[in-house]
């Protein structure tokens, strides 16, 4: 006789329920998370921007460090940092270069700031499918910028938040209620001018508009909405809160959620561009497919009902490229001949030096060279500014400049 089959023991105990337990599990995670970041960054546990030597500082500032030399010798803009022997600059002092450069030329830009008719520029972000480099994207987007003078404002409009972690702020801790973009665009009288919502934050000239999960309770609140006939529209909300601080900046980056929903519906009315990210591999480019389908036919609903749609540019940004992977070129060739110009020029390669920035909850942008191997970083960083060159290249045609 066959003996009874005993099911196997659970591994939730009998006194917990299952919701205990991942709410037990997701609360030591955020402890552990929160000690981690004491112990990056003692003492107040913030997120700090490195200085930068006099070659970077050269670089970022399009001039030579003997003509940086030069001015310090003659007195005029700020004094070099000595750092292990070498001169250093912090971001904020390389600003105040760029403002006595551009009071000294006739011919050349120093500080891009953007002037006259000239509207700030919004870029979204986009994909539904997780993995697709999308935030990495995003951030060292809004770093770059603001590296070369640019007044930026990153908004993070994805539960995950992950954008807000990478820039000092831990979601769950550091995010009260009422914080992120839902403040601004909710439907109740709890609804807060986005400007009360803006944090700085370490680097000079980026600020941001953090994100937790309560960014999703928009998602629950506008099909009732819609149902009540709401005053203003859910696809206008975003393009209304980022319109209210716009004259405080040059460029808005919005990292969207990786799903098609009402926020992404409203970054996509409020950008002026778009970026959409794509890992060069047959199910990544599969699901971009279902997700430009899924727009074009939900866009043309939101423009029936009155919502407006002009961009100044669309680009495809192949993301986590391998070029020694030939069927990863395959597939960059095939995006090429259907997309043309729209897939950027440029493309940012995998690297284990983004992977390992990660780790410490830092952008490429942030660390020194002097913690990777020299091939490593400089070829990273060399396709991120690639990557990023060309998008600021955009932005200023869109603005009519020459480039």
């Amino acid at each position: 006789m066959a003996k009874a089959r005993k099911n196997p023991p659970s591994e939730v105990p009998a006194t917990l329920t299952v919701t205990d337990v991942i709410a037990g599990d997701g609360g030591a995670l955020s402890a552990e998370l929160h000690r981690m970041r004491e112990a990056l960054f003692p003492p107040v546990s913030q997120k700090t921007l490195r200085s930068f030597s006099s070659l970077e500082a050269a670089k970022l500032l399009g001039t030579s460090d003997a003509y940086l030399r030069q001015l310090s010798l003659q007195g005029k803009g700020p004094q070099a940092s000595p750092s292990g022997g070498r001169r250093s600059y912090t971001l904020e002092q390389i600003n105040e270069f760029r403002e006595i450069l551009e009071e000294g030329s006739k011919y050349k830009t120093y500080v891009p700031h953007r002037r006259g008719s000239e509207a700030c520029q919004v870029l979204a972000v986009v994909n539904f499918k997780g993995g697709s480099g999308k935030t990495t994207t995003a951030s060292h987007l809004a770093q770059y910028l603001a590296l070369q003078g640019y007044r930026v404002l990153a908004i993070d409009l994805d539960p995950q938040a992950s954008l807000t972690a990478l820039h000092g702020y831990q979601p769950e801790y550091d995010i009260e209620a009422n914080s992120t973009m839902y403040a601004a665009v909710r439907y109740d009288e709890e609804r807060r001018p986005l400007r009360e919502v803006v944090r700085k934050t370490y680097f000079p000239g980026l600020d941001l508009v953090p994100g937790n999960l309560e960014l999703m309770e928009f998602e629950h609140d506008t099909p009732r909405a819609l149902a009540e006939r709401s005053a203003e529209p859910f696809f206008g909300r975003v393009a209304t809160a980022l319109g209210s601080v716009a004259d405080d900046y040059d460029v808005m980056v919005v990292d969207c959620p990786p799903q098609l929903g009402f926020l992404t519906l409203g970054a996509l009315c409020a950008a002026t561009s778009l970026l959409i990210t794509v890992h060069p591999q047959m199910l990544d480019v599969m699901s971009m497919c279902q997700f430009l389908l899924m727009a074009s036919d939900m866009l043309k609903v939101v423009q029936n009902s009155g919502g407006s749609l002009d961009y100044d540019f669309i680009r495809y940004v192949v993301t986590r490229f391998e070029p020694a992977d030939a069927p990863q070129n395959q597939m960059v060739a095939f995006m090429r001949s259907l997309f043309r110009e729209r897939v950027l020029n440029s493309t940012m390669v995998k690297s284990t030096a983004i992977s390992d920035a990660g780790l410490s909850k830092q952008t490429l942008y942030e660390v020194g060279r002097e913690n990777f191997s020299k091939q490593t970083y400089d070829r990273a960083v060399e396709s991120l500014d690639a990557v990023n060159g060309e998008i600021a290249r955009l932005i200023t045609q869109a603005w009519g400049r020459p480039v």
